[in-house]
């Protein structure tokens, strides 16, 4: 799965860390004075390095939780999101981490107390209000989980935290661990969806609809509460058809009635990354696509968009109650 492990030398003996390299007895063991060293020098490239990624296991030292855009929000209250793990096990040609990032090494901070400890105050700063913290923004929330653990930890504090909800964003069937645990009530488990031809096409590494569909009715059997995020919109001269039948697959086989929410957001990169990901994909159709540039930003021409939209939420209100859906578009 990994070329090398590169460790930090401040946490090379954390419990945490010796576990994880315990499971690859046979892959090379590297110490570096800080992930930085790896993870952003020069002259990468990061489709060819995509083939066999390396692991680095570091500490994050600060900024463990950060604002979140308003307009992304899923309820009332305040908005964060944190990123335990830099990159994605799966390959999403749209995916923004392919432009921010020059490497696509996979960087797992396991200093999990620290980014509890600010959860927890974060928490507290605004006790009559609820807090919803986002996972899953820089990586796939239980896609690593096997290895990670991430949720086997996380969920027992958001248990003991009445007032915060968290948001695992997902494209994985990682589900075992929380299968196996109790569901709690502010735990929202948000599964993104492209329809099937886009998915196949962009989606590479990504389980299946119809996998995903069936972690979503286990999940529900189980009691926990699932999303679905239509995040980005895609365009194809077909989308119309694509889209109603992802909405048809998904709908009549989930409970709508147990249905947390529903988002869609739009197509959308910061010009500097799309220009990063041209040169990685020049061929890519999906950049050859009707974009426009506007404020920094890459985006479809505003009538195709619009069309996107409005033809995708009246479909999607089709199926669910308004108060379930939460547009996060600009």
């Amino acid at each position: 799965m990994f070329s090398a492990i590169y460790i930090e030398e401040e946490i090379y003996s954390a419990p945490k860390v010796q576990e994880i390299i315990a499971r690859y007895p046979a892959l090379p063991r590297v110490k570096v004075g800080h992930y930085g060293e790896i993870f952003n020098r020069k002259a990468q490239n990061f489709r060819l390095q995509k083939l066999k990624p390396a692991l680095i296991l570091a500490k994050k030292n600060n900024k463990f939780v950060l604002p979140a855009p308003q307009e992304y929000s899923i309820g009332e209250g305040g908005h964060y999101y944190f990123s335990h793990m830099l990159n994605c096990v799966y390959d999403c040609r749209y995916c923004f981490l392919q432009g921010m990032y020059r490497s696509s090494n996979y960087v797992l901070f396991v200093n999990y107390e620290d980014f509890a400890a600010d959860i927890r105050q974060t928490v507290e700063t605004q006790p009559d209000n609820v807090s919803y913290f986002y996972s899953g923004y820089d990586c796939d929330s239980l896609a690593f989980e096997p290895l990670s653990q991430f949720a086997l930890y996380f969920l027992p504090l958001f248990r003991s935290l009445p007032n915060a909800v968290l948001e695992l964003r997902t494209k994985s069937t990682q589900i075992r661990s929380l299968l196996n645990m109790e569901p709690i009530e502010n735990c929202i488990v948000a599964f993104s969806f492209t329809p099937s031809i886009i998915s196949q096409a962009l989606e590479h590494k990504v389980p299946s609809i119809e996998k995903r569909i069936d972690a979503i009715k286990k999940l529900q059997q189980k009691g926990w509460k699932v999303g679905l995020r239509f995040d980005p919109l895609i365009y194809d001269d077909n989308y119309i058809a694509y889209y109603d039948d992802l909405f048809k697959s998904i709908f009549n086989e989930i409970n709508v009635d147990e249905l947390h929410s529903v988002s869609m957001g739009v197509f959308r990169l910061p010009e500097t990354y799309f220009r990063n990901m041209v040169k990685l994909y020049p061929h890519e159709k999906l950049f050859a696509a009707k974009l426009d540039k506007h404020q920094g930003m890459v985006s479809y021409q505003h009538a195709i968009e619009q069309a996107m939209v409005l033809h995708c939420e009246q479909a999607l209100l089709s199926y669910i109650p308004k108060h379930k859906y939460f547009p996060c578009t600009l």
